[in-house]
């Protein structure tokens, strides 16, 4: 199994890259043992020992061919969300005889979905670094600026089990302004910020695009004996007035929250919460969507009474005036089209 070291904070953000939140492995030198899309698969990698396919053994990972020639092999993945990379995670787990002994990852940012990359200019954010078989090797990046691909290179070839790209998620602005948002949405750059428990699956889980395939991929929290009720805060993409929100209990059919209830506060102002919606008696496994009238807020706590999971939470709302700028100022900022 993997070298257990410690990571640093920069995993506790986004994956940029996972199957999960959009990414994808466009391109790859070589997938001559086994294919380059598991770089991106949201799960643990697995092995199992003498199980053996067409290409040899099975490996739940990215692995090249020996290179008898000169050059090196590389993968080229689209993000699932544009953002600015904080830290990179090169994990060669069960790769112990076939590991690459050196990587680099390199980064760029183009407009939309260019099915030619030749012609951009990358720029280097993990320098070529020995690499380790079986381990998580962290590398943090230090570039302010804008990503929409990277290249994993590795020297001169071999396995690597995940790739994961850790960083801030910056929205485009242009499918935000003047539109009906999801505030709370992962993709638009909203996050988790405080929780009361996160025992069984991460809160952030609740913010993630689609619909969850089962309990695992939302929110649950352990089971509460203390009289109280678990809760968490989630600073919105942006400021705004929220209209819609849904709160899903889909597949939690015997831990869903008896109740929920909303509160927001505008961090800019005086920072009190103030209630969005009451304590409301929520199902199991079902959506339950709720008009609202709120003022501007930056965040929003969901309380669940008195404790359970839930699927998803969308609050679909309105910029304000200054949020729309705001974005699209850090947009150009940081290199954005």
């Amino acid at each position: 199994m993997t070298d257990s070291m410690p990571l640093p904070d920069f995993t506790s953000l986004p994956d940029l890259a996972v199957r999960t939140l959009g990414g994808s492995v466009i391109a790859a030198s070589d997938e001559s043992f086994a294919e380059k899309e598991n770089l991106l698969n949201p799960w643990e990698p697995e092995f199992s020992p003498a199980t053996f396919g067409r290409k040899g053994q099975v490996y739940d990972g990215w692995e090249t061919a020996r290179r008898r020639g000169p050059g090196h092999d590389w993968a080229l993945v689209r993000l699932g969300m544009p953002g600015v990379v904080r830290g990179v995670v090169i994990d060669t787990a069960w790769f112990k005889g076939n590991y690459p002994p050196h990587a680099s990852v390199e980064a760029c940012a183009v407009d939309g979905h260019p099915a030619d990359l030749s012609g951009v200019d990358w720029t280097e954010i993990v320098p070529k670094s020995p690499l380790k078989g079986d381990s998580a090797h962290a590398f943090p990046v230090r570039l302010e600026r804008l990503s929409t691909h990277v290249r994993l290179n590795v020297f001169p070839d071999g396995g690597v089990a995940r790739l994961r790209v850790h960083g801030d998620v910056v929205p485009d602005p242009r499918f935000m302004t003047g539109l009906t948002v999801d505030l709370a949405a992962l993709e638009n750059g909203a996050r988790v910020v405080e929780c009361s428990d996160g025992f069984y699956s991460s809160p952030d889980n609740m913010l993630f695009p689609g619909l969850a395939r089962n309990q695992a991929e939302g929110w649950e929290t352990a089971r509460r004996r203390d009289g109280g009720n678990d809760w968490a805060v989630i600073r919105l993409a942006a400021p705004g007035a929220i209209r819609l929100a849904e709160i899903d209990t889909a597949h939690l059919k015997f831990n869903a929250p008896a109740q929920a209830a909303l509160s927001g506060l505008d961090a800019r102002e005086d920072g009190a919460w103030r209630p969005l919606l009451p304590r409301t008696g929520l199902l199991p496994d079902a959506r339950h969507r709720f008009r609202l009238t709120t003022p501007e807020v930056t965040h929003v706590r969901l309380d669940i009474y008195p404790d359970g999971g839930v699927s998803r939470l969308r609050l679909l709302g309105d910029l304000s005036p200054d949020a729309e700028r705001t974005l699209t100022a850090r947009w150009k900022r940081l290199g954005g089209g």
